[in-house]
């Protein structure tokens, strides 16, 4: 494993940890170069389908993508990192298991909006925004008041 710090090729694992959902490995390598310490995630490369975009472009799943968006949708509100990446983990495990070859956009898009409804209704409606590409305010504010009218799979009524 290449060190951050001097690119030398050669490190020493000094401890490894499983994560808690046991899908990833938290490893605490040592550079035998410049003894710095650092840290490395290894998780089983998952066979994911090409995302089918709505030009019909296919390009590969990116699991930062999809979470860079869920953080972008929860921008200053009070959800922690962890619920957002479990809610990416979900997303990513639910394309994984479907085994399709293909996916459209609009299928993840739409996994996404439940995941973010069940934790924040604003994070819901900022995504919901953006991937419905509303035309006008009343297009909006028939989701806003759709949301309001509904209450939030898993809240306390």
């Amino acid at each position: 494993m290449r060190c951050p710090f001097c690119s030398h090729l050669e490190s020493k694992v000094t401890d490894s940890r499983t994560g808690a959902a046991g899908d990833v490995i938290r490893r605490r390598r040592e550079c035998e170069s410049c003894s710095r310490r650092f840290t490395t995630y290894e998780r089983v490369e998952d066979v994911l389908p090409l995302v089918v975009k709505k030009d019909g472009r296919r390009e590969a799943f990116q699991r930062q993508k999809l979470l860079s968006g869920i953080k972008r949708a929860c921008e200053k509100r009070s959800i922690p990192i962890e619920a957002m990446e479990r809610a990416a983990d979900e997303v990513e495990k639910d394309l994984i298991d479907a085994q399709d070859k293909e996916v459209a956009s609009k299928v993840i898009g739409e996994k996404v909006m439940d995941k973010l409804r069940a934790l924040d209704d604003i994070a819901y409606v900022r995504f919901a925004s953006v991937y419905r590409s509303f035309r006008d305010i009343d297009e909006f504010r028939a989701e806003l008041e759709r949301v309001a009218a509904t209450p939030r799979p898993g809240a306390e009524p």
